[in-house]
């Protein structure tokens, strides 16, 4: 008895002054459940319940001490560290207490410095050591009453940790137990989804404890811990909480919360350099990059939305719904399989290839000019929406661009240069283009030349009962323009002319009824490049659909944005 009440003493030295009201940790279950609801209990204290998990945070080179009562002897006694961010260094030691220290005979207790002192200089019986970012433990069936001493250090960086330490191991089991072939295992791979398999725990079938199993997934390495996948999931200082009113408040505490620490030697009173107040906190892996599902009793899952020919690798963690303590399986990493290859289409110099490319699809294009060379000419017709085009020469990049429209591309020629052009679609629909690559100087285009603005403007003031009159630009080039019309329902909508808003689309796809007439218009002052045409026949309070064509030398052809207008119905 009194072996027992010389241990509370001092653990009660060592938690210091502001934790003296504190209860010593014990597995009578009552209070031991109770301490365990009250988290605030442990806040910040040196000393390790029986039978809880605890989290603690790290300085580098900085270490910290935790201490744990061992009541009886013969006591069985296990203790768990697990490290999160980095490789700890961690030994326990029996702390062997001088029989001076306990103050018999005088019945007066020694001086608290003293007392101190006694217990930090003597470095005890050392049980165990070790150095890494493995989760171990240490685990003895009989152990001596006594005081035991926990130390760790992070040589690192600063560093999150749990640590677990109980004395009714074979009763407790708080973490997870791992089947027999704890590995998760790839069962099918595709091009942006990897499904997953492993063995269930023991630990919820058997046990009838609840567990649920979270999955992890990054691009980097597998962990050994969930709180090693937490904390790379966290944001920085994620760790801090506000402390207890009246508690005390550390130079780091200020900066964590916005105040400046004042040079009055605050910082020195606790043994803080300047360079650990200051230290910069290196930004923590994007939440993107690494993601966490957890997915009930499942032993089974699918993870979709990958990237093809990624490197991907997962972790599997069994966690006590109860307790939150979590066992990791034996993860494993995968790459999702490569896009389709497809197939390269050959262009030929000066001619047009018509190609086409489905939603969100890519197409890819080779010219291989056959004869040395000082330029390649490129044009790229966008029938429908904007399209992006990117051009490798012998493998370097020489261009990236959208293109809405016609446009043409200079480009600089190499000898036996290679060019391997990409065309990505558009995210709305199916994409159609008109390709030319060609290395022959010539002063006539393939496809003629076009305005900024392609539009077709109507005159309202000149709308008549069977007439409409309107206008487009021109360019300085003498061009062909040939107008159609076509009567639509009223209700003709801007999705239905989407659909027939193909640039590609010529003259020759149109009924010879729709044809109003076609004539050679141009102006070298761009400021007058504007044309007008009156179209009659038309019949009262009819809508029609109007488009015009300019063709170029080559008879390719391009269509200018259709137009809807609509006669007067009473003149």
């Amino acid at each position: 008895m009194r072996q027992c009440k010389r241990w509370s003493v001092l653990l009660l030295v060592l938690m210091g002054l502001g934790v003296q009201a504190q209860k010593l940790p014990t597995r009578d279950e009552g209070l031991f459940q109770m301490q365990i609801r009250d988290k605030s209990l442990f806040h910040d204290s040196s000393v390790i319940p029986d039978g809880a998990e605890i989290s603690g945070y790290l300085f580098r080179d900085t270490p910290k001490r935790y201490y744990f009562v061992v009541e009886e002897d013969n006591t069985p006694l296990s203790v768990t560290v697990t490290p999160c961010d980095a490789p700890l260094e961690w030994k326990l030691t029996l702390q062997e207490l001088p029989e001076e220290a306990s103050g018999e005979g005088s019945g007066d207790p020694e001086p608290l410095d003293q007392q101190k002192q006694q217990v930090t200089v003597d470095e005890g019986t050392e049980l165990f050591t070790y150095k890494g970012n493995d989760v171990e433990s240490y685990v003895a069936t009989s152990t001596p009453s006594g005081l035991y001493q926990l130390e760790l250090l992070s040589t690192e960086k600063d560093s999150n940790f749990k640590v677990y330490a109980t004395t009714t191991p074979e009763s407790d089991q708080p973490y997870p137990e791992l089947p027999y072939d704890p590995r998760v295992d790839v069962t099918a791979l595709g091009r942006t989804t990897v499904t997953l398999a492993w063995k269930p725990t023991p630990t919820g079938s058997l046990m009838g404890q609840p567990v649920q199993y979270c999955v992890v997934i990054n691009k980097e390495h597998n962990f050994k811990s969930m709180c090693a996948a937490e904390a790379k999931m966290s944001t920085d200082d994620a760790f801090m909480l506000a402390p207890k009113p009246g508690r005390d408040f550390s130079p780091f505490d200020f900066v964590h919360f916005g105040f400046v620490p004042s040079d009055n030697g605050f910082g020195k009173d606790r043994g803080l350099t300047s360079n650990k107040i200051s230290r910069a906190y290196t930004a923590k892996t994007k939440a993107s990059d690494i993601q966490k599902v957890c997915i009930g009793n499942k032993n089974i899952f699918t993870v979709s939305d990958l990237k093809p020919d990624t490197q991907y690798y997962f972790d599997v963690f069994a966690v006590n719904s109860a307790t939150n303590t979590s066992t990791a399986y034996v993860g494993t990493f995968a790459r999702t399989k490569e896009e389709a290859r497809q197939k390269t289409v050959e262009l030929k110099d000066g001619k047009v290839s018509d190609v086409f490319i489905k939603r969100k699809g890519s197409k890819f294009l080779r010219f291989a000019p056959v004869s040395s060379h000082q330029r390649v000419t490129l044009f790229v017709h966008s029938c429908l929406d904007a399209v992006q085009v990117q051009v490798r020469r012998d493998g370097k990049l020489v261009l990236s661009q959208n293109v809405e429209g016609v446009q043409q591309f200079q480009l600089r020629g190499k000898p036996k240069a290679k060019y391997l052009i990409r065309l990505r679609g558009s995210r709305k629909g199916a994409s159609t283009l008109k390709v030319l690559a060609t290395t022959r100087p010539s002063s006539k285009q393939p496809f003629p030349s076009l305005p900024e603005d392609t539009r077709i403007k109507a005159f309202d003031k000149l709308r008549t009962c069977s007439s409409v009159t309107v206008a487009w630009l021109g360019t300085q080039d003498r061009n062909k323009y040939c107008i159609y019309r076509k009567e639509v329902a009223d209700n003709y909508g801007e999705e239905q002319r989407r659909r027939e808003q193909n640039q590609c689309a010529g003259p020759e796809t149109r009924r010879k009824s729709e044809k109003v007439l076609c004539k050679y218009f141009h102006s070298l002052n761009l400021q007058k490049a504007v044309t007008t045409e009156t179209i009659t026949g038309m019949e009262p309070g009819k809508t029609y659909l109007l488009d015009v064509y300019v063709v170029g030398h080559s008879g390719h052809s391009v269509k200018y944005q259709s137009k809807l207008v609509k006669t007067r119905k009473y003149c």
